[in-house]
């Protein structure tokens, strides 16, 4: 079976930056299961999937038009620490999430300066050149109800009901 929007999609993957720094891997941990056609990987990587298979090893450079965006100045915020639970916790690199209206981001603490703490609501990733190396492990057809809710359902599969 080949790669298609509503296929499953199992597969072992490393990333990394444009100096070839390891950002991310599925080694030594579980593969990536993603529901292919419904947003749930970035759409450089999953336009250059469609039409593989099991066994296939597939290497693409992703932009950040295709990847996480660019960075965003606008997205960079400073707040009081009185706005935390635990102000004592922060760190310049901690993350935590925060509900925005485009839904939930991951933003890094970048300077603390007095009771001022800046925050980068980008993506991590945002503004980045990322190479993808993957291994194309298992694909099927989707179920019904992986279809209906738009994400995998099982074993490793996103489960954010």
């Amino acid at each position: 079976m080949k790669i298609a929007k509503d296929t499953v999609v199992t597969l072992d993957y490393t990333l990394t930056d444009e100096d070839g720094e390891i950002l991310d891997s599925s080694e030594g941990d579980e593969p990536l299961v993603y529901l292919h056609g419904h947003g749930d990987i970035v759409p450089g990587l999953e336009r250059a999937l469609n039409g593989h298979q099991v066994g296939d090893q597939v290497e693409v450079d992703v932009s950040p038009e295709d990847g996480y965006g660019d960075w965003d100045e606008d997205l960079v915020d400073v707040v009081g620490k009185e706005d935390f639970d635990d102000p004592e916790e922060l760190e310049v690199g901690a993350q935590f999430e925060v509900d925005t209206d485009e839904g939930v981001r991951i933003a890094t603490v970048i300077e603390m300066e007095g009771e001022d703490i800046t925050v980068d609501l980008n993506h991590p990733l945002a503004g980045m050149n990322l190479h993808f190396a993957v291994k194309v492990l298992d694909v099927r057809a989707a179920s019904s109800e992986e279809l209906a809710h738009g994400h995998v359902h099982g074993p490793h599969g996103h489960e954010h009901d």
